[in-house]
């Protein structure tokens, strides 16, 4: 009987070739996956963000340069021509003076309601030679020096020529509604007592705006105080008139946010 031979299970050490399930089994090593691997898998592509916020934010800067650059173009073209103004009329400011103020009435009654009847004349000078004020309606306020009301009035509309001088007449009265506290009033009663005379102080307010040939300014407020005068109650019907020999007057621009004196 002839002997079999069986070919060994062992793979050959000596160079052979490896067998079909060898060779696929190094081609695909069965290894577990690095922590790389995995988050590079899950790990969303790369897109590069556009740059449209820089474009507006440049855009932005550049319209707020140019809005800074037209103004101060715009203030400085004013300046040049508030200057070219200037050096053609050199304009000067309007002056006030009290040319008198006569007392028919100034007392107070016992119900601390004060009376007045007083005519008021007030001197107003224009010295420009180019320039003519218009004048909205002035209202008058005649004070004390302690803030008291004595009496209100007013004067109408007018035009103030050039090198012009005009005289304002005024009815200053107070009101029948018109009661005092009982500490102005005794401040009222001891003042018209007093030698020296009562101080009074007056104010007038109103709009003006200039007129420059064919050009006109905008309106504004001015406020003229007249302080120095000295008043005293007249003695039965006979009218007194106040002493304004030390009167200054002042005007006063008033705008809307600044106020200076001119």
């Amino acid at each position: 009987m002839t002997d079999r031979v069986y070919p060994s299970s062992k793979q050959p050490t000596n160079g052979t070739a490896p067998t079909t399930t060898s060779a696929a089994a190094a081609a695909n090593p069965s290894f577990p996956a690095t922590k790389s691997q995995l988050y590079g898998a899950s790990r969303p592509l790369y897109r590069p963000q556009t740059k449209r916020h820089r474009y507006r934010r440049s855009c932005c800067c550049s319209c707020c340069l140019w809005t800074t650059i037209l103004i101060l173009v715009l203030i400085l073209l004013v300046a040049i021509a508030g200057a070219i103004l200037y050096v053609l009329y050199r304009p000067h400011r309007p002056t006030f003076t009290v040319s008198s103020l006569k007392v028919s009435t100034l007392n107070v009654t016992s119900a601390s309601k004060v009376i007045t009847n007083i005519q008021l004349n007030v001197t107003a000078k224009n010295p420009n030679k180019k320039l003519v004020y218009i004048y909205d309606p002035i209202t008058i306020s005649l004070i004390t020096n302690d803030e008291i009301d004595i009496g209100e009035g007013s004067l109408g509309s007018f035009v103030h020529g050039n090198k012009n001088t005009t005289l304002l007449k005024a009815a200053i009265t107070s009101s029948n509604r018109q009661e005092l506290d009982e500490a102005s009033a005794g401040k009222l009663r001891s003042g018209l007592k007093s030698k020296k005379g009562l101080p009074l102080k007056i104010k007038l307010d109103t709009k003006v705006k200039a007129k420059m040939g064919a050009l006109k300014t905008p309106k504004v407020g001015i406020r003229v105080v007249c302080e120095g005068i000295k008043a005293t109650a007249p003695k039965g019907k006979s009218a007194t008139i106040a002493s304004t020999s030390n009167a200054k007057c002042k005007v006063d621009l008033r705008l809307k946010i600044w106020k200076w004196t001119l």
